[in-house]
């Protein structure tokens, strides 16, 4: 009798560790499940830091408007930049530019921009502002040069992974006019037209692409 006790007594104990064991790897499956499942989530999250993104710039030169092409070859995301869409990832996403990655195809003319141009400004080695999208095709940048932050507005689509952002942007609501009549005197012979006039204009275009991965 104490035998079939004792026997029924382990089976018991056995049974209860194999429930327990059992529970256990259940609940260490489904951690790891839902560690998998958070990971993939944050995976299919568009994430404007690691979208492929193009600054570019057109100013102008000579009376008659003569462009003059370049680009800021690296940006940083400072705050926010993800999201579940294209637009989530672009509204209200912060960043800072430094003017030191300007690139213009001609080194002589990237040295008297940012000697002559930027360093004339105040505090300027970075360019930072915060993007804000109003409607679906439409927003602004709140953009901070020379220790001024004034509102750039945009016009922008969205082709699939594909954002793309046009405005214009004028020095004088910067301040910045001092600045651009420095640069103009550092590239007087080669600002002048067939009138002899010497010009740097105020107005910029910018056209920005961000094609996420």
């Amino acid at each position: 009798m104490k035998k079939i006790i004792y026997s029924l007594f382990v089976f018991v104990a056995i049974t209860n560790f194999a429930s327990c064991k059992s529970d256990a790897t259940s609940k260490k499956e489904n951690s790891v499940n839902e560690n998998n499942t958070e990971k993939k989530a944050k995976k299919t999250a568009f994430s404007l830091q690691d979208a492929d993104s193009q600054i570019n710039w057109t100013a102008y030169k000579t009376t008659e408007k003569k462009p003059v092409t370049g680009v800021f070859q690296k940006v940083d995301i400072t705050k926010n930049g993800t999201g579940n869409t294209v637009k989530e990832a672009i509204n209200n996403a912060e960043f800072s530019i430094p003017v030191s990655s300007i690139f213009t195809k001609e080194t002589s003319r990237d040295f008297k921009i940012k000697k002559f141009f930027f360093a004339v400004m105040d505090n300027t080695k970075l360019l930072s502002g915060k993007l804000i999208l109003e409607n679906d095709s439409i927003g602004y940048a709140d953009i901070t040069m020379n220790t001024v932050t004034k509102k750039l507005p945009f016009t922008y689509t969205i082709n699939q992974k594909t954002f793309n952002l046009k405005g214009t942007l004028k020095i004088s609501d910067w301040n910045a006019q001092k600045a651009l009549a420095s640069l103009n005197e550092a590239c007087k012979d080669l600002h002048k037209g067939d009138d002899g006039v010497s010009k740097t204009w105020d107005d910029v275009a910018i056209n920005i692409t961000s094609t996420f991965k």
